[in-house]
């Protein structure tokens, strides 16, 4: 079976900055950070998570933490510990073009052990992780943020190939027959795909695979071909391309149908939704 990862990552390319690195003799306050997406990396000690809405997590060994979307929080050690941490902004592309975001919980907590079980590839990156993290020699910085974007796709992977999550888009890759269908959706949105061709694709009657796709995505599989569409518009738009020019790329016949269907979804049309964009940026 094809990489069920790739093509989406390659649609949504994501960059780490690192952050923190080393030592955390006190509180790394992030409360009020811009940045939609962290990774914490828990290399020795213990500490807790608080979030600015209440919630605490006491993180007693060493873990991953990759919090998807926005989410005002601190890392406290604990008493009478120096935890050795790692932590990192990470930039999946708009959150609301990304459905691998919409799928994610508000933190996926892993602990190494269970990563490490995963094979020998998974332990080199994260000891690679934190050499790198303490060394101070020539690009050791670019390294170390390169090393961060590694270390969350394999945790991508993890958390798909153990069924961490229950619903979203790692919960269908998970699923062998809806991610043929999920991998050729990312990959060709312009085919002109009906709940038939989707069907036959998976080898399942339409009956059998709509609400098979619908209790793994939580959503039906027109609802979310039109979604990723859109969110693949926006982004070309963002690039620079015209109404016209984009419609094709994302399965419509023409700049007419293209913002129909954008005017359905978001309440307003192409021309004034990057207006808007145009006055956000500024």
């Amino acid at each position: 079976m094809s990489d069920r990862l790739s093509t989406l990552l390659a649609r949504f390319q994501l960059h780490a900055r690192v952050l923190h690195r080393g030592a955390l003799p006190g509180v790394l306050d992030l409360s009020a950070s811009q940045h939609g997406s962290h990774l914490h990396l828990l290399c020795e000690g213990q500490m807790e998570m608080a979030t600015a809405a209440g919630a605490r997590l006491v993180v007693s060994e060493p873990s991953v933490l990759l919090l998807p979307r926005p989410l005002g929080h601190q890392l406290v050690p604990a008493r009478g510990a120096v935890p050795e941490l790692v932590s990192a902004a990470i930039d999946f592309g708009p959150s609301d073009e990304n459905p691998l975001l919409r799928g994610l919980p508000d933190v996926l907590h892993v602990p190494l052990a269970q990563l490490q079980a995963g094979g020998a590839a998974l332990v080199l990156v994260q000891q690679s992780l934190v050499v790198e993290a303490q060394a101070q020699r020539c690009g050791h910085l670019a390294v170390v943020d390169r090393l961060v974007e590694v270390l969350v796709i394999q945790l991508l992977r993890h958390a798909m190939a153990q069924r961490l999550v229950d619903v979203g888009v790692l919960a269908g890759l998970a699923d062998v027959r809806l991610a043929r269908v999920l991998n050729a959706l990312h990959a060709e949105p312009e085919r002109p795909w009906t709940l038939d061709t989707m069907a036959l694709l998976a080898g399942m009657s339409r009956a059998r695979f709509a609400a098979r796709f619908g209790a793994a995505l939580g959503t039906p599989p027109a609802e979310y071909l039109g979604t990723w569409r859109i969110g693949l518009a926006r982004s070309l738009l963002r690039q620079g391309m015209s109404v016209k020019q984009v419609a094709p790329e994302v399965g419509y016949a023409n700049a007419s149908a293209l913002a129909r269907a954008f005017t359905q979804r978001l309440g307003q049309s192409p021309t004034a939704w990057l207006a808007q964009e145009s006055r956000g940026a500024g």
